[in-house]
């Protein structure tokens, strides 16, 4: 059996160290692996299937002789490196927002449009963590009603924003317990028992870059750009796992029983909806688990071919390290890296 020699560019930060444990669980046979950081995390010594690696400054001479390199660095670090990589024969999987909407470089989400891959690619891109959990439960219903628009919110963990938006929440909570002031310096507001309407840049439009990726890439990935999408991204006091409302409009009638069926049927998706028995999706259900969790699926009766649903995954997992390791399964189980 063929091993591949892997690279992890960011494996000193919160997806790069669930991108190690991704790749330890996976069916990727690995002779090695190189782990790339910054300075700060250099030096640092990870378990990897028995044996003992160090993550090293990111050099570009690294990549040399690697087959394949997981990015997980940040939209600048990815368009410097990510070129470097290739240019030396690598295939980049990159979960920044550099190379989504790049008419060359396929959006990938396995369950939803894994077909797009053929093998040719040598940069492939993971969207965003909201957008996978949210197409992997549009698609089938797509597939079986045609939807014609979508509306969602999302309530977005601030693990999304990285260890340091962690620690902000955890110090915040802390000093409420402890009769303290609550210090921000991370978001613009207080975290802390509060939610923000605010996730990354707005433009003139007055949404922000998240609210866009979620419009785009969802149209990329379903290959249908008819589909109509606003979004709502919301940053709330929850250290792990997003949720999303999700309301959708289709040509053909679904019930909620249908649409039920067919989400059970679908593959990475779990339904969860049983309301009298106070069964729905929620974080910490969701914490650590792969799947997409969807319930609360109910008609809109403002629409005559509405639904209403509620989904939740983990944004590190599923919406990050989880969906790039799972891209990489599918290229070596068809023979295709």
């Amino acid at each position: 059996m063929q091993k591949y020699r892997v690279g992890i560019v960011g494996a000193g930060g919160m997806v790069g160290q669930e991108m190690i444990r991704m790749l330890e669980k996976s069916s990727i046979p690995v002779s090695e692996l190189r782990l790339l950081a910054t300075e700060r995390s250099a030096g640092r010594r990870v378990t990897f299937r028995g044996e003992e690696w160090t993550i090293e400054p990111t050099n570009p001479e690294r990549f040399s002789g690697l087959d394949l390199a997981f990015f997980s660095a940040g939209r600048g670090p990815s368009r410097e490196l990510a070129p470097e990589a290739v240019k030396r024969g690598v295939l980049v999987i990159d979960n920044s927002s550099a190379w989504r909407m790049d008419p060359g470089v396929p959006l990938v989400v396995p369950e939803v449009n894994g077909e797009v891959l053929t093998g040719k690619e040598k940069l492939i891109a993971n969207p965003n963590c909201s957008t996978i959990q949210m197409v992997l439960v549009l698609k089938p219903l797509h597939d079986a009603a045609r939807i014609k628009r979508v509306v969602v919110t999302t309530f977005q963990a601030v693990s999304g924003s990285g260890y340091q938006a962690v620690m902000e929440l955890e110090d915040q909570v802390r000093a409420y317990v402890e009769g303290r002031e609550m210090e921000k310096k991370f978001y613009p507001h207080r975290i802390a028992f509060n939610v923000l309407p605010h996730i990354d840049k707005f433009d003139e439009t007055g949404y922000t870059a998240e609210e866009w990726k979620m419009v785009r890439e969802t149209q990329k990935i379903m290959g249908d750009e008819n589909i109509k999408v606003t979004a709502t991204t919301v940053r709330v006091p929850v250290f792990r796992g997003h949720s999303e409302t999700i309301n959708i409009e289709t040509e053909k009638k679904l019930t909620p029983g249908e649409a039920r069926e067919i989400l059970a049927r679908s593959p990475g998706v779990v339904v969860v909806d049983d309301p009298s028995q106070d069964l729905y999706p929620m974080p910490i259900i969701a914490a650590g688990r792969e799947e997409t969790f969807v319930g609360r699926i109910r008609e809109d009766f403002t629409l005559p071919n509405g639904l209403n649903l509620w989904v939740v995954a983990d944004n590190l997992l599923k919406g990050a390290a989880g969906n790039a390791v799972q891209i990489a399964e599918y290229l070596v189980e068809r023979g295709l890296l």
